[in-house]
């Protein structure tokens, strides 16, 4: 029988942020310390993700919709969706997506990955986009 402890042990020398904390913690909360999934859900792959992108300078909302593998920009940012998925809709409603973010700045010549990581549309602040000017969340995920 393997304990929480025991699940985190290993690990507690790294240098781990806030967002991978909680991670860490959902993960364990769902193998419980009988070790079995508390919970079996079916994830579907899709092929374009909506996102709400918001410039924090100006206050505009845009609505990106990214298809999977293809860079699409907003202001600096370059966004590729890597993969997304989502929740069939027998189950509870949930969609995810692995983001690459890349800062281009103004003269577009030097990106820097700023994020590269799972965003959840129902909590979008557990991997959230730390930029001081653009914001970045999921809102849902398709298979069209």
């Amino acid at each position: 029988m393997m304990s929480r402890f025991l699940l985190c042990r290993p690990i507690l020398s790294l240098s781990l942020s806030k967002a991978q904390w909680l991670a860490l913690g959902i993960m364990a909360a769902i193998i419980g310390a009988k070790g079995a999934p508390a919970l079996a859900l079916t994830w579907i792959d899709g092929q374009t993700a909506t996102l709400q992108a918001l410039d924090k300078i100006t206050a505009r909302i845009s609505t990106v919709t990214a298809p999977v593998g293809v860079s699409q920009f907003f202001g600096t940012l370059e966004i590729t969706v890597e993969r997304c998925a989502y929740h069939p809709p027998e189950e509870p409603p949930e969609s995810a997506a692995f983001l690459t973010v890349h800062d281009r700045g103004y003269d577009g010549q030097t990106p820097q990955r700023i994020f590269a990581g799972w965003m959840f549309a129902s909590s979008p602040a557990v991997s959230a986009l730390e930029h001081p000017v653009y914001d970045i969340t999921v809102l849902s995920c398709n298979a069209d």
